[in-house]
């Protein structure tokens, strides 16, 4: 087992995630992390070390669609709910909407009204912090929900994106910065 903290975690992220350029639009570098997914104890460690990134929640939100992935087995193992943030009109009950700007567009969240109790204590898990947008838009909807977010853990940061800047009021803590 892997420390799951520092170079070790650092190394096996950069070991498993793979570039692939001009995806989805020409000019983006995805970060595809299915080569992670689908090594079990890179994936595992990956898991750990995430749920240890910060101390209890009562919720974690996971966000469409790579942050759903990530945040169920981090709820699991930190025994908290689990929250999925949706894109419009993906959610089935009443819900709170809120439009956001990413590196390559712009688009809707969405998450139930009823997801969080007053005062929870929430979690935001997602695979990539880039322009901070998505994540500037999934607070924004549990606040607005009367829970509050005791951080954002992410896979991996793109720091060339400044996505901190747009969220300088969440403490974020990520696995790898590239």
């Amino acid at each position: 087992m892997l420390d799951n903290t520092g170079p070790d975690i650092e190394a096996r992220v950069t070991a498993h995630v793979r570039d692939v350029p001009d995806y989805p639009q020409p000019g983006v570098l995805f970060k595809d992390i299915t080569p992670l997914l689908g090594e079990a104890d890179a994936f595992g460690d990956v898991i750990e070390a995430m749920a240890a990134l910060f101390g209890p929640a009562d919720k974690v939100v996971g966000i469409e669609a790579r942050g759903f992935i990530l945040a169920a087995p981090v709820a699991y193992e930190i025994r908290a709910g689990f929250v999925p943030v949706r894109k419009k009109g993906k959610l089935p009950a009443r819900t709170f909407a809120q439009e956001y700007d990413l590196e390559y567009g712009s688009a809707t969240l969405e998450v139930h009204q009823d997801a969080f109790a007053p005062g929870d204590e929430v979690l935001i898990v997602d695979d990539v912090l880039a322009t901070g947008g998505t994540a500037r838009a999934t607070a924004s909807l549990i606040q607005r929900a009367g829970a509050r977010v005791v951080g954002v853990a992410v896979l991996m940061e793109l720091s060339f994106l400044k996505g901190r800047e747009a969220i300088p009021d969440l403490e974020v803590r990520s696995l790898l910065v590239v």
